[in-house]
C-alpha cells in the first residue's frame, strides 16, 4: 500500500508492521522515521549486509523478542532487493509487537521489494521525493520564526543555494546558523556566507582532516598557527561532523572490500586527488562502529559547547587533542 510522506498518521502498528521508505531525500526520510519513532524507546538499527550475513540468527532473534518483549522497532538501512527473501520469511511468521522499517535508496519500478510493498494491503510503501524550493523555503521561514529573527528573501535564497535542493543539507546549514543565533538577533548575508562556506576556510578543513587522521603533531601546529576564537567553534564542529559522516560511509565500503585504493577510487561523490592521501590515513584509523560513536560524541560536544560558549574554543581544542592521543602520525 502506497502512502505519502506526510500521511504517517494513517499507519496502524497492529496491521502495518512492515514499512518501506525509498528515495534520495535523506533529510525527509529521517524526518519520516522520526515521526514513526515518536514516543518509541525500544528500537534497534542494522545494516542490510549484516542481516544478510546472519539471516537465520536475525529471524530467530525476532521470534524470541516477539514472545518476551513489548513493542520493538527494527530499522534496516541501505536495503536492496537482496533482503526480499528475509522479509517474505518474516511475513510468514506473523510476529507480534514488532515494526520493521526498511530504508532504501532509489528503487526502480521493477524492484521486487518495491512491488511487494506497493501491492500488499498491510505493508506500507512511502516514496520519498526531492524537495522543491517552496518546501525548503517553508522550512527556513519556520526556523527563523521560531528564533524570532527576521530574514530577508535575499538571505533565504542564499541559504537555499547552499543546500543544493537537499533537505538534509539545508538542516545542516540551519544548525550552523542556529549556533550563531545564540549570540545575536540579526543575521546578515555576510554571516550566512561565512558559516555555510566551510570549504573556503582551509585552516578549519585541515584541522578536521588531521583530527580524523589522528595526526597530533599537525593538529598542534594548526592550533599554534591560527588564532581561533569562540565563534569559530561553529565552523570547526560542523566541518568535523560533515567529514566524519563521509568517513563513516567510506569505512563501510572498506570493511566490505578490504581494498583501500578501490574504496577511494569508487567513492561517490569522487574524492579530489589532493584529499586522497589524508582520506586513506583516516580510513586506517577508524572502523565503522568507532566513527559512528565519534559522530555521537561530536553531537554531544556541540550541546556542551552551547552551554559554555565563552569557553568554547578551549573545550573544542581539548576534545580534538584527546581524540588524537591514541596514535601520533608524522
Amino acid at each position: 500500500m502506497i502512502i505519502k510522506s506526510f500521511e504517517t498518521n494513517k499507519i496502524n502498528p497492529k496491521f502495518n508492521s512492515l514499512i518501506l521508505l525509498y528515495g534520495k531525500n535523506e533529510g525527509l526520510k529521517n524526518q519520516v522515521i522520526a515521526d514513526l519513532l515518536k514516543n518509541k524507546t525500544n528500537k534497534e538499527s542494522y545494516e542490510e549486509k549484516d542481516i544478510l550475513n546472519s539471516a537465520n540468527d536475525f529471524i530467530e532473534g525476532l521470534l524470541t523478542n516477539s514472545l518476551f518483549e513489548n513493542e520493538k522497532i527494527i530499522i534496516i538501512k541501505r536495503v536492496t532487493d537482496k533482503i526480499l527473501k528475509i522479509i517474505e520469511e518474516i511475513k510468514k511468521k506473523n510476529l507480534d509487537n514488532l515494526i520493521i522499517i526498511l530504508n532504501a535508496d532509489l528503487l526502480d519500478k521493477k524492484s521486487k521489494l518495491r512491488i511487494l510493498f506497493e501491492k500488499d494491503k498491510e505493508d506500507i510503501c512511502i516514496p520519498i521525493y526531492p524537495d522543491n524550493n517552496q518546501t525548503l523555503t517553508k522550512i527556513i521561514l519556520s526556523f527563523f520564526k521560531e528564533k524570532n529573527i527576521h530574514i530577508s528573501q535575499t538571505n533565504i535564497n542564499l541559504i537555499l543555494s547552499k543546500s543544493n535542493g537537499d533537505r538534509e543539507n539545508l538542516q545542516n546549514e540551519l544548525k550552523k546558523i542556529e549556533s550563531l543565533c545564540l549570540t545575536r538577533k540579526v543575521i546578515t548575508a555576510e554571516d550566512i556566507s561565512k558559516i555555510t562556506n566551510l570549504i573556503e576556510n582551509h585552516s578549519i578543513s585541515e584541522l578536521a582532516d588531521n583530527c580524523l587522521a589522528k595526526n597530533k603533531k599537525k593538529i598542534i601546529k594548526i592550533f599554534n598557527e591560527n588564532n581561533f576564537n569562540n565563534e569559530d567553534y561553529i565552523l570547526i564542529v560542523r566541518t568535523l561532523l560533515n567529514k566524519s559522516k563521509k568517513i563513516l560511509k567510506l569505512s563501510y565500503e572498506f570493511q566490505k572490500n578490504k581494498n583501500l585504493d578501490l574504496t577511494i577510487t569508487s567513492s561517490k561523490p569522487p574524492i579530489f586527488w589532493k584529499e586522497k592521501e589524508i582520506t586513506k590515513q583516516q580510513l586506517l584509523q577508524w572502523k565503522p562502529d568507532d566513527i559512528r560513536r565519534f559522530i555521537y560524541e561530536i553531537n554531544d560536544l556541540e550541546l556542551h559547547i552551547k552551554k559554555n560558549i565563552s569557553n568554547s574554543i578551549n573545550i573544542l581544542s581539548n576534545f580534538i587533542l584527546e581524540k588524537s592521543n591514541s596514535q601520533v602520525n608524522s
